[in-house]
């Protein structure tokens, strides 16, 4: 391989398994469904409509509970393992359900990144962003 070659060659793909598991139509969907729901929850607090500002400002603590009290999987996992398996859960058919954040960053990164370490990053950046929305609904910091 050349060094132009290998220059072109993103990061990222040295990254990914050589074969990686194709998803399906559901599971794109509940792929991408999953991904909208990620983009809501970093970018929602900077929405300048205060009935949104309320809606994520439950929203969040809405979903971290909803993790809690589900032992730390999503119910967007458990609805599509429903679906395929007829169970509420099945790590072996759903490797996602659990971990889909973390499933995804292990992939994307190919770092081994514990679930421990996962969690303590996600429950961070969730209240973050609460904070961030609470901010910009009461008018706190910059947003006077």
């Amino acid at each position: 391989m050349s060094i132009t070659e290998e220059n072109q060659t993103d990061i990222l793909d040295s990254a990914l398994p050589e074969h990686p598991q194709k998803r399906d139509a559901m599971g794109n969907a509940f792929f991408y469904h999953h991904f909208a729901m990620m983009l809501y929850i970093v970018a929602g607090w900077s929405i300048p409509l205060k009935p949104a500002l309320w809606f994520y400002a439950v929203f969040i603590p809405m979903v971290v509970l909803q993790w809690r009290l589900n032992r730390n999987t999503c119910i967007i996992n458990n609805i599509e393992t429903l679906i395929r398996t007829g169970k509420w859960r099945s790590v072996a058919k759903n490797t996602e359900e659990g971990g889909w954040l973390w499933t995804l960053a292990r992939r994307l990164t190919g770092w081994d990144i514990s679930h421990f370490a996962m969690d303590v990053f996600i429950y961070c950046l969730m209240g973050t962003f609460l904070l961030l929305g609470l901010s910009h609904l009461k008018g706190w910091l910059f947003w006077g």
